[in-house]
């Protein structure tokens, strides 16, 4: 028998036709009508090909099911049959009762055999399936937290320490590790207040000086307060910014010369001639208006923004950076603080987004603040305010991303320029050197820019830009290579696996020579939970050693990162998760030159102490519990969902790691509802230990749930092939 035209149909039908390569519901590789034979990440084709692909495929099946079928079949028993088959494979058939039933000529059982089949890849498909209700992904999970996918399996995410117990000052939103030729580590944190190289367990500050006043401010202070005012004419700080005094005398009372002369923070800015801060001694009476002598003051660079602040329209200028109808102009002051950081060999450079760019000399040691390259020695036209800068790996040149041209103050966010190789300060084009630049067309704002396999790729507010090195006389080539794609934020991307891996504000993508989308089973839940008036805070992360990137986002009610959501590269499945239990990250870096991968913590009860952890170290929060849990979707016995189900056995597949003891627990909640609308109610909770065989239940409802979950911090776990006793019980 061969398949009709109507069972042709159908199956067309049940499978839709892609032109892209996806994964499917259990994971394998999928394209054109469900094939899955030698298709690649990346594969395209046509639908003639995928036309021609079903029938040759359907050809072969149908000598199958003839061969092994020994009774007789109607067209529609046949076409059945067929599709069937290609969904579940001709030895799944072979193997199965289906066809000893069907050979027996059992027809009326055949469907209830049929329907058996209704599992893709085990008891439940992995990955986080939050596209649809939580019903209509039967044999599915549909929420966790802490929890990812490998080999299709769920596990426990492993814990994380502190890397050391020094602390560092505001909320670092950028982490840079390199290592020097003479073999030492370095990581350089931005935050929105402080410029750090952390070097062994210590940050050392290596903030930029913006201004220095010399024997030029005063004091003047109040009986039984702390907060000391300080006059210095013009010294343009702003709140949040740091000073550091010195040879200031004392106001003749408990604030004495070692009380003064410290770094404190700016606390108010009364007027552009005075500002406060908080001394660590309350003034007494013999205090009270004494202004002290002239002393000396140094002016970190200005405090940049920890909340975003959102434009009110587009004014004359860039869009979106001022209120409508006004002439804008991009500030350091009135962007979320971000730092672009990379090394010069063994020196640093770095740039605040639509500030300056800065360099740090290694030799000068760790105790030696950064300095603004356009005021090093024989510096030539360093631009002055930009939105990222790079240093290229080949000829070493530095770029940077939506600068100033040659003889302006302005931003042009679309503007590339790059210095002449081998150097930082040389940035006047010439006849003998490679320093130059080239405006983009594309787009009107230069969002991010990130280096992949020889190539940095350009991300504009509409697209992607190709930059290569392609030496004298042009240095640089520039290529539009994808329309209609952008990033959500300048850190929403990251290179794994050879590829870009990326967020835009519709959805997740990932750059391998071309633009495709990924295929996400939670977009609708993480599109409509995103907070988008903070979502320049969008960040990417990579951990290679799980193969999974996350995207760290602020939820709806929340102006900090407080979700992620995780793909993991490989095996194409989503998860999804809260950073609660001291898990509140704000950037991240791969372990490059240590054994874990590093974050930076956002303490939000004390902003100033914040950590960089260690991941994957330890089952923990630092050694303490947190809780992780997967649960499943909707299950029930028949397809109408009104007939009663009893679960009267579950046989556990867990995996311990690091187990303590015999002891370690974890819980399976079995849950259920008898409408779609009813809230699940807990049924019987069973705790599984690793010696655990089997537990019997008497959970009984119309459609029940599983949730896994524990809160132990001493070791790890992951589920395999969990079995469950289901018996109909009856219709009521």
């Amino acid at each position: 028998m061969n398949t009709s035209e109507e069972g042709l149909n159908l199956i067309k039908k049940f499978e839709g036709c892609e032109l892209e390569a996806y994964r499917c519901s259990a994971n394998v590789l999928t394209i054109g009508f469900g094939r899955i034979k030698g298709v690649k990440e990346g594969d395209t084709c046509t639908k003639e090909q995928a036309e021609e692909w079903l029938h040759e495929e359907l050809t072969e099946y149908e000598s199958y099911i003839n061969d092994m079928v020994d009774v007789d079949l109607t067209q529609n028993q046949f076409d059945s049959l067929v599709s069937w088959v290609y969904n579940l494979g001709p030895s799944n058939l072979k193997a199965s009762t289906l066809l000893n039933v069907l050979n027996a000529g059992e027809y009326k059982n055949v469907p209830e055999q049929i329907k058996r089949w209704n599992k893709a890849g085990g008891i439940f498909r992995p990955g986080i399936n939050k596209e649809g209700t939580n019903y209509s992904n039967e044999n599915g999970w549909f929420d966790a937290d802490k929890v990812r996918f490998r080999k299709g399996k769920p596990e426990r995410i492993g814990g994380w320490k502190k890397n050391t117990s020094s602390t560092f000052i505001g909320t670092c939103r950028k982490i840079y590790p390199y290592r020097a030729i003479d073999g030492t580590d370095f990581t350089i944190l931005g935050t929105h207040q402080k410029l750090y190289v952390k070097q062994g367990d210590n940050f050392n500050d290596i903030t930029p000086i913006r201004a220095t006043t010399t024997n030029g401010i005063v004091f003047s202070a109040t009986s039984g307060s702390a907060v000391i005012t300080a006059t210095d004419n013009d010294h343009g700080a702003v709140v949040g910014d740091f000073v550091t005094l010195a040879s200031a005398v004392s106001l003749g009372g408990l604030i004495t010369a070692d009380v003064l002369n410290q770094e404190y923070q700016i606390v108010s800015v009364p007027s552009v001639d005075t500002f406060t801060f908080t001394a660590t001694a309350t003034a007494n009476g013999s205090d009270t208006g004494n202004g002290g002598s002239a002393a000396d003051a140094v002016y970190q660079i200005n405090t940049g923004l920890d909340v975003y602040v959102e434009s009110t329209g587009w004014g004359a200028e860039t869009w979106g950076a001022g209120t409508f109808g006004s002439s804008s102009a991009l500030s350091s002051l009135s962007q979320l603080r971000l730092w672009s950081i990379d090394n010069f060999g063994d020196d640093t450079v770095a740039n605040i987004r639509a500030g300056g760019i800065f360099y740090w000399d290694k030799s000068s040691g760790a105790s030696t603040r950064g300095t603004n390259i356009s005021a090093l020695t024989n510096a030539s036209n360093v631009p002055t305010i930009a939105l990222q800068i790079m240093t290229s790996d080949v000829d070493r040149h530095v770029i940077a991303f939506g600068c100033n041209t040659i003889g302006s103050a302005a931003i042009d966010p679309l503007l590339v320029r790059f210095s002449d190789t081998e150097s930082i300060i040389n940035w006047t084009p010439t006849s003998t050197n490679q320093a130059g630049g080239v405006q983009l067309s594309q787009g009107s704002e230069i969002i991010h820019a990130i280096k992949s396999r020889q190539e940095i790729i350009i991300f504009t507010d509409v697209g992607l830009v190709s930059m290569r090195f392609v030496g004298s006389p042009f240095v640089f080539s520039f290529t539009e290579i994808a329309e209609g794609f952008s990033l959500i934020s300048p850190n929403a991307v990251v290179n794994a696996d050879n590829k870009l891996f990326f967020m835009d504000r519709g959805g997740f993508y990932f750059y391998s020579g071309n633009v495709s989308r990924l295929p996400c089973t939670v977009l609708d839940y993480v599109l409509s939970d995103l907070n988008y008036g903070q979502a320049f805070k969008i960040f990417a992360a990579v951990n290679s050693s799980v193969n999974e990137i996350m995207w760290f986002y602020p939820s709806t009610n929340s102006l900090e990162v407080d979700k992620y959501v995780l793909y993991n590269y490989l095996e194409g499945v989503w998860s999804i998760g809260t950073t609660t239990d001291n898990f509140v990250r704000t950037a991240w870096n791969e372990a490059h030159f240590s054994d874990f991968p590093i974050a930076a913590s956002k303490n939000n009860s004390t902003v100033n102490i914040n950590y960089l952890y260690n991941h994957e170290d330890g089952h923990g929060d630092e050694d303490n519990s947190f809780t992780a849990y997967i649960e499943s979707s909707d299950f029930d016995l028949q397809p109408d969902g009104d007939h009663f189900l009893q679960i009267q056995k579950l046989i556990p597949d867990v995996k311990f790691r690091d187990q303590s003891s015999t002891s370690d627990t974890v819980s399976f909640v079995i849950k259920g509802r008898n409408y779609p609308l009813e809230n699940l109610s807990t049924l019987q909770t069973i705790d599984v230990t690793p010696n655990s065989t089997f537990s019997n239940t008497r959970a009984r409802s119309r459609q029940c749930a599983l949730r896994v979950t524990n809160s132990s911090s001493n070791y790890g776990w992951r589920l395999g092939d969990l079995r469950l006793d289901i018996r109909s019980d009856g219709k009521r």
